[in-house]
């Protein structure tokens, strides 16, 4: 992947943050917009426009915790100082594993965690349950997506501003 996340300053987590906070990429073969976004859910994820409106998406199925998961373990896994590493494997332990998270994903071997665990964090140590929320994103919502008004209108509108653009460009063509 080759999504940046830029942090306005610590400690504030993915979560906290604002959409326009996080960066990505911007081409893939000349795909842009909608049609990148439907090329795969790793190129939706790869754009912060993309990132937002499968965010409003999962939030209307109840379920934007899954992406919130999925990019917060990206940042921690970028993560080199210890004493971040532990905040941080905290916070995503305590927001998206703990049995009182009031946002808790649904994954398996959660339980195997420990907040022991947390003292000694390593940068994969979520790697698995990562995995299985892109797994179940790939498979079950981002299909949804990609059928969802959300998605619909965002390409309606993409595609109606490509047509603008021509227009305009050709009219400044023809009356200059």
């Amino acid at each position: 992947m080759n999504m940046v996340i830029e942090f306005l300053s610590y400690p504030y987590f993915l979560s906290e943050i604002q959409d326009n906070d996080v960066l990505a990429s911007t081409s893939h073969h000349g795909a842009t917009g909608t049609e990148k976004w439907s090329i795969s859910l790793e190129h939706l994820l790869d754009d912060a426009e993309g990132v937002r409106r499968f965010r409003e998406f999962l939030k209307s199925e109840f379920s934007e915790e899954n992406v919130l998961f999925w990019i917060e373990c990206e940042d921690f896994k970028k993560t080199q100082d210890i004493e971040r590493l532990r905040d941080k494997a905290k916070h995503i332990y305590g927001t998206y594993l703990s049995s009182k998270s009031s946002t808790q994903v649904n994954v398996e071997g959660q339980s195997r965690l420990s907040e022991s665990m947390l003292e000694q964090p390593h940068p994969l140590m979520f790697q698995k349950l990562q995995d299985q929320i892109f797994n179940l994103m790939k498979f079950d919502s981002y299909s949804r997506f990609l059928r969802s008004d959300i998605f619909m209108k965002s390409k309606r509108l993409e595609e109606s501003g490509s047509e603008e653009t021509v227009a305009k460009r050709a009219s400044r063509i023809y009356n200059t």
